[in-house]
Parts: C-alpha cells; sequence; structure tokens
C-alpha cells in the first residue's frame, strides 16, 4: 500500500521499532503541514491509507471527494472531531483507531507545574546571562506542599495528576461530570461543589477535558477572573477548550497570575502574544512525544492499517463504511 505519515514533525517514525511493521509498503513521511488546502489535495492524492500522528488535519468531504485513492485512515490514540466519519463513510473510507497512555502526557503536566512554580525557566534564562538566583520580574517561587491542585476531569491523566498531586502534599479539589465527581470522592478525593468554587479554591488548576462541542471555550474571562491572584492555569489538553482571547485578558488583568501551556489553537505555532508573557511557560505540544508514547501509539497504528491490508481490519470506528470491497481494489487512476 502507499502510505502517508502526517505531522511527523520530528521525522521521529523512522527511528522507531515499529516503523519496520510497514516494510514492503510505500511509506512517504510529512513533517510540515501543508499550506493550503490545495497543496494537501495534491501531496495525498496518491495515498491509499493515511496515519494521522495528530488531529491537526481536518478529513472532511471536501478533502474526501478529491481523494478517490484512499481508502483507510488510521489515527493514533482515539478519534476525535477532525474526521468527518459521515463523510469517510459516504466515501467508503474505513477509519481506524488506537488507544492512548497517560503516562508521558501526565508526566508532562507535573514538570510544567514544577517548573512555573519554582519560575525554573526564568531562572535558568538568568544563569545562561550570568545572574545568580535571579528569576527577573517574577520573584521567589513556592513550595506546592499544603496549596489547592483543582482538576477539572477525571478521566485517565486527570486519576494521574491528581495521584501527583496527593504525593506532593496537596489538596486536590475535583470537577467534572457528576460520574467523575463520585469517581473523585471514591479515591479519596475532594469533588468541588460547583465549578465556581473550583476555580475560586484552586491555586493550581490543570485541565483534562476532551474536546468536543459540549467542552468547546467552556471556559472564558469569567470562570478565570475568579482565580487567585497568585494561581497557576495548565493545559496540556486542547487550547479551544478556552474563548479566544480568554486567557491572554485573564493574564492581562492579573487573574490568574500564571499560565503552564502545552497546547495552541494554532499548531505548529507562530508567533502568539502569549509567549512574550513573562508569567506563561509552555512547550510545543509535547504530552505524548516521548519514545515510548510514539512506541505505543504509532505501532497500534501501523497493527491496525496491516490488518486491513490483510483483509481482517480491527478496531474499526465506521465498520458499515463498505470497506468490504476496497481492501484489494486497485488505486483509481
Amino acid at each position: 500500500m502507499k502510505i502517508a505519515i502526517l505531522d511527523d514533525y520530528q521525522e521521529a517514525s523512522r527511528t522507531l521499532a515499529c516503523f519496520d511493521k510497514l516494510a514492503g509498503h510505500e511509506v512517504t513521511l510529512f513533517r510540515t503541514p501543508a499550506a493550503s488546502r490545495a497543496e494537501l489535495v495534491e501531496r495525498l492524492r496518491p495515498f491509499e491509507a493515511l496515519v494521522l500522528i495528530r488531529e491537526r488535519t481536518r478529513i472532511d468531504e471536501r478533502l474526501l471527494a478529491r481523494l478517490p485513492r484512499l481508502r483507510l485512515v488510521s489515527q493514533t490514540g482515539k478519534v476525535s472531531q477532525h474526521l468527518d466519519l459521515a463523510a469517510c463513510s459516504r466515501h467508503g473510507v474505513l477509519v481506524v483507531e488506537g488507544s492512548g497512555s497517560p503516562v508521558a502526557p501526565s508526566e508532562l503536566c507535573w514538570a510544567l507545574i514544577l517548573a512555573a512554580s519554582r519560575h525554573l525557566p526564568a531562572y535558568w534564562h538568568g544563569l545562561r546571562q550570568g545572574q545568580w538566583q535571579q528569576s527577573g520580574p517574577l520573584g521567589l517561587g513556592r513550595s506546592l506542599s499544603g496549596l489547592t491542585l483543582g482538576i477539572w476531569g477525571f478521566g485517565k491523566i486527570g486519576r494521574k495528576v491528581a495521584a501527583f498531586g496527593q504525593a506532593f502534599g496537596m489538596r486536590v479539589l475535583v470537577w467534572g461530570s457528576e460520574a467523575s465527581r463520585e469517581a473523585a470522592e471514591g479515591a479519596g478525593y475532594l469533588a468541588a461543589p460547583c465549578r465556581e468554587a473550583l476555580f475560586g479554591q484552586s491555586d493550581v488548576l490543570s485541565l483534562h477535558l476532551r474536546l468536543c462541542d459540549q467542552t468547546r471555550h467552556c471556559v472564558g474571562q469569567t470562570e478565570l477572573a475568579l482565580m487567585k491572584p497568585d494561581a497557576l492555569l495548565v493545559n496540556i489538553s486542547r487550547a479551544e477548550l478556552l474563548a479566544p482571547g480568554a486567557l491572554l485578558a485573564a493574564l492581562s488583568a492579573g487573574r490568574p497570575g500564571f499560565a503552564a501551556l502545552d497546547v495552541f489553537e494554532q499548531e505548529p505555532l507562530g508567533r502568539d502574544p502569549l509567549l512574550a508573557m513573562a508569567n506563561v511557560i509552555a512547550t510545543p505540544h509535547l504530552g505524548y512525544v516521548t519514545r515510548d508514547s510514539y512506541e505505543c501509539y504509532l505501532g497500534q497504528a501501523f497493527d491496525n492499517l496491516l490488518a486491513f491490508a490483510a483483509g481482517a481490519p480491527v478496531n474499526m470506528v465506521n465498520p458499515s463504511c463498505g470497506w468490504e470491497g476496497r481492501v484489494q481494489e486497485p488505486p483509481s487512476a
């Protein structure tokens, strides 16, 4: 099969042990996003299968109509809103998915919390300039023990971050669905009585929600204004959970006092005013970017692709798309 792996920013795929699974197939890696839809179509036109590392390529009716050879989309992790499943089914394109691991993103979340709380990037910058124990305008950092860690969303990642907080002596306060709050209490944590209490009481507030219609822009300036002047907001989930411009305005107004970010509305990121703020630390969407995670995520994606090529697909999201007649179908001209 002719296979394209999209958004492999570091060209990491070829360095992985799991890449050997694709021996015998023609594989092309794309490091950078297409500059336009026309360029994207031109790139993808020759391929029968796509492996999506990320969720930044929108697979919709307009694109699928111009990719007659495409038969399979293998998504690393779970399928999200970037894939129009109905359109894929109309065009006979099977979508398969894998599962994820909370380990790497949870660890990155905690690394950001520690770095932001102790102002490590500012101290490191000062040290490189020959300044001893100088963090610029940020001043002294703070310890986490005894502070309140707020967590919105108590899924796999939220649970691990809660455990980290507890290990550091923090009071853990959880908000989310009724089921999430009950699970949090069952695990020995506190459930916030309301969303406003979560924002108002948290010294560190970390977002762990999947992006969907219900969660898009669920955090606005009203919620952020409830936070303490020295509170830290952490977002390793999706930038679109926050209303456009809300975090920049809130940080400029002084509530919360700090932010630690791994996700942005436009990725890869160009200029962003948040990056110019002294009270913001940021990483380039590294939540799951470790060798272990890539072996897990891409290994599953490749296994799903090989199962399809063998005529016995697994982990299908839209099994009624008519894939049966397309497995051995020669590519359209």
